[in-house]
């Protein structure tokens, strides 16, 4: 068996040497001799009186090195979007707690357990959104942000002691640090008629008149159900 590992490696050495520079910019002029107004090339690759040496300037890594540039362009523009998906889903808002409260309740004990069995393993840092339930008295503007700090610090104690009893015995450290988000909440009414509809089939027309369709609605309501 070590016998045919050795054969083995010292082919694909062989391969290699065979193989010349791999992806290089450009290939040595080395393949100038027919294009020699006396025959013969210069010991560096091709003499002066060389022609036609142009032929030898290709990419050899074409188109590979271009859509590998295209594809880190496309991920890198599309990576913010996935780090700011990731913070909001590792944020426990404001609706986790009783209003005014450090209580979690119960959808925020899910949401925390959600988080630390993620796979992996768990992103330790958590997010926390700052105490936005507060009742704002414009009379004492300046209790309102005392209020909120310290509802925060609550807060912050609260999923932080969830956590350590949750995943007692594992050893992971938590960090909660607190923002102020934008609610990224969506009206419920379209998505959950979409997913309605695509487990019943796929629909599609125009809307007209009261609501029935015309011929050509029914045809491609009725294509549509053809395709179940």
């Amino acid at each position: 068996m070590k016998g045919l590992i050795r054969t083995s490696v010292a082919l694909a050495g062989l391969a290699l040497v065979l193989a010349g520079p791999g992806c290089a910019t450009t290939d040595r002029c080395g393949g100038c001799d027919s294009g020699c107004n006396g025959g013969s090339c210069g010991a560096g690759g091709c003499g002066v009186g060389c022609n036609n040496c142009n032929n030898d300037l290709w990419d050899r890594c074409y188109p590979q090195r271009y859509v590998h540039l295209a594809t880190k362009e496309v991920n890198a523009a599309f990576t913010p979007q996935v780090q700011n998906g990731h913070i909001l889903d590792q944020t426990v808002w404001n609706s986790f707690f009783e209003p005014g409260t450090d209580h979690l309740t119960r959808a925020g004990q899910d949401h925390l357990a959600y988080l630390a069995r993620r796979r992996p393993q768990p992103d330790t840092t958590v997010f926390l959104q700052t105490a936005n339930d507060l009742a704002y008295d414009p009379a004492c503007p300046e209790r309102y942000s005392g209020a909120r700090q310290e509802l925060d610090c609550k807060r912050v104690q609260a999923v932080q002691k969830y956590l350590v009893a949750y995943t007692a015995g594992r050893p992971t450290e938590f960090q909660v640090l607190v923002h102020d988000p934008a609610d990224p909440a969506i009206a419920s009414q379209g998505p959950a008629a979409s997913v309605t509809q695509m487990y019943q089939r796929f629909r599609g027309g125009l809307i007209v008149g009261g609501g029935t369709g015309t011929s050509s609605g029914g045809s491609a309501g009725g294509g549509g159900g053809g395709g179940r």
